[in-house]
């Protein structure tokens, strides 16, 4: 039986489902829906360690707590121990009440500043990085890793044990290493690996888009948590699923019309709060079609990216649901 919620220094989770980190994706506004539906932790989107970048629009949305809900965990990524540790300390400052270090993104822009995944290559600067930030804040540190940087090299359980010995407080792995970005399957033999070889606190992300298979990678890996990326685009109502299904051994009947409705109309809105109408209205595009995604809701897709209003978004998600009610 496992336990239904984990520690993360001094922060109790009300259970043990994590939104992962997802540039573009897991903005204030997507977090917020999402602990709404049942998630105990949302982890923000990345932030360069690099001060330079810090004072752009979009790393400016991405440093702003104010009005964010529940533990607010912050991630950073970068390659210099240095900036890595000023970069914690600045967004402590700006409410972080805890800071995630991004070793686990595959992307070829991060990994080519031998940032994200590829720092696993280099295990010695893993230490002397996680060392710094560790002893730079007075808040919790996580870290998130893949299990390893290409098949043949699946060094995660190398990695987890230096991250316990640096004063980690938890550690996330993501099924994959950097060579498999998202391709394939994840597999959780390396999880389950880490998770048998340190004693903080191991969050098993990777493939998780159902609650049958949330219990399964907790039960087979023996993982703290679950992290739910990808599986939680355009389900933020997942994460209520998953929690009832742990508890109950039942599945929860799907999510009826009246309220994906009301959810959408409630994401737009903290969109175009948020960017403006003007960025608000282009990135919900991309969320509208993750929510609408079946063959026969192509034609409301194709409608609602060439709006370039808020009311026009806004209205049509309406009349879309209105005509489903009325069908």
């Amino acid at each position: 039986m496992v336990n239904n919620s984990m520690q993360i220094g001094p922060y109790q989770l009300k259970n043990q489902l994590i939104v992962a980190p997802m540039a573009g994706v897991t903005d204030r506004a997507f977090r917020n829906l999402c602990l709404r539906y049942g998630a105990g932790l949302a982890v923000s989107e990345m932030l360069s360690s690099n001060p330079e970048v810090w004072d752009t629009d979009k790393s400016r949305q991405r440093m702003m707590h104010s009005g964010e809900e529940g533990i607010r965990s912050v991630q950073i990524a970068g390659a210099d121990p240095d900036l890595m540790a000023a970069a914690a300390q600045f967004n402590v400052e700006q409410g972080a009440h805890i800071i995630d270090i991004n070793m686990g993104c595959p992307a070829k822009k991060v990994n080519k500043k031998l940032a994200g995944s590829a720092l696993m290559q280099d295990p010695q600067l893993v230490k002397v990085i996680l060392q710094a930030v560790v002893s730079a804040v007075d808040v919790p540190v996580t870290l998130k890793i893949r299990t390893g940087w290409q098949p043949e090299h699946r060094n995660g359980v190398e990695i987890a044990q230096i991250a316990e010995d640096c004063g980690i407080a938890s550690l996330a792995v993501h099924g994959r290493t950097r060579q498999c970005m998202y391709k394939g399957f994840a597999e959780y033999n390396t999880i389950k690996a880490i998770k048998q070889n340190v004693s903080i606190p191991v969050v098993a992300n990777g493939d998780i888009d159902s609650p049958e298979k949330a219990k399964f990678v907790l039960d087979y890996t023996g993982a703290d948590a679950v992290m739910v990326g990808r599986g939680a685009q355009g389900r933020p109502w997942i994460f209520r699923e998953i929690h009832h299904y742990l508890e109950t051994g039942n599945k929860l009947p799907p999510v009826e019309a009246s309220e994906q409705r009301e959810i959408m109309l409630e994401h737009l809105n903290a969109l175009y709060e948020l960017y403006g109408e003007y960025k608000g209205v282009r990135f919900a595009r991309k969320h509208m079609g993750w929510y609408l995604n079946q063959e026969e809701q192509r034609q409301f897709r194709a409608d609602f990216n060439r709006l370039e209003t808020a009311e026009q978004q806004y209205s049509l998600v309406e009349c879309y649901f209105d005509e489903l009610v009325n069908f």
